[in-house]
């Protein structure tokens, strides 16, 4: 496999992975904290796509690795929002768990 196509792979991995943290995020309770904390988990969890994309049109190597730290970066804070959400019980972890694997 060509380093475009699993590129285009990736950016399509994301961009489901970020419907999937809407949908996450619709399903949360109506209170202030859901709303707080789901708005960065939100954030965080659909900016994942649009940084990958960004890192995919990076002029040189050293900006495709600033770009895509940005990703991992996203993708662990991502992770420590729904590490939040569940132990805070606001979200069920069985509701969620492929997502935070993924």
């Amino acid at each position: 496999m060509n380093t475009l196509n699993q590129a285009k792979q990736l950016q399509e991995r994301t961009k489901k992975f970020a419907v999937r943290i809407v949908k996450a995020f619709a399903s949360l309770p109506r209170d202030e904290a859901a709303r707080i904390i789901g708005r960065q988990f939100l954030r965080s969890g659909t900016s994942l796509a649009a940084n990958y994309r960004a890192a995919c049109r990076a002029r040189s190597a050293p900006d495709f690795i600033s770009k895509i730290s940005v990703v991992a970066e996203e993708a662990d804070e991502t992770l420590s929002w729904f590490e939040l959400l569940v132990e805070a019980e606001l979200i069920k972890v069985n509701l969620v768990r492929s997502l935070m694997k993924e």
